[in-house]
């Protein structure tokens, strides 16, 4: 996975991968095209691009064609993109419309940091906006009162 993401970093090869979305199967020629790189820098990011097997090649007699290859890209879809952004996703979902007004459902605090707990009413600080103090943090796992200020 490190490969596909170091292949991707590059803005000529991300250029590339485009250019093989819009038309698949393309020679090295014709993806020179419209390119202001040499023929050398487009095969060296092309065999790049095959080492992080991004792009697939064929041959067709003498000509090699170049496709693109889309399972490493949707692996890093699901695997960093969808988990991080699911929550995100389901959220305009969890909206409902009651005569008229639309009421948003509260959403348990999953995936939520500790601070973040803290503010909406998980203890400690009653401070909003700052992190908790030490004698709340020590409150917490201690079960000792917090004064209140």
């Amino acid at each position: 996975m490190d490969a596909v993401f170091r292949a991707l970093a590059d803005k000529s090869r991300r250029q590339l991968l485009d250019r093989l979305h819009n038309k698949n199967g393309q020679s090295l020629g014709e993806l020179c095209e419209g390119l202001a790189m040499s023929r050398q820098a487009v095969t060296k990011h092309l065999m790049l691009l095959e080492a992080a097997n991004l792009v697939a090649v064929r041959r067709e007699g003498r000509e090699k064609l170049h496709y693109l290859n889309p399972v490493p890209i949707s692996d890093i879809a699901e695997r960093w993109i969808g988990k991080f952004e699911r929550g995100r996703l389901r959220a305009p979902g969890d909206l409902k419309s009651v005569g008229g007004e639309t009421q948003q459902i509260h959403l348990p605090l999953v995936g939520r940091s500790k601070f973040a707990k803290q503010i909406s009413g998980g203890g400690g600080c009653r401070r909003i906006g700052r992190p908790p103090t030490r004698r709340a943090r020590f409150a917490a796992r201690v079960d000792l009162p917090s004064r209140g200020r």
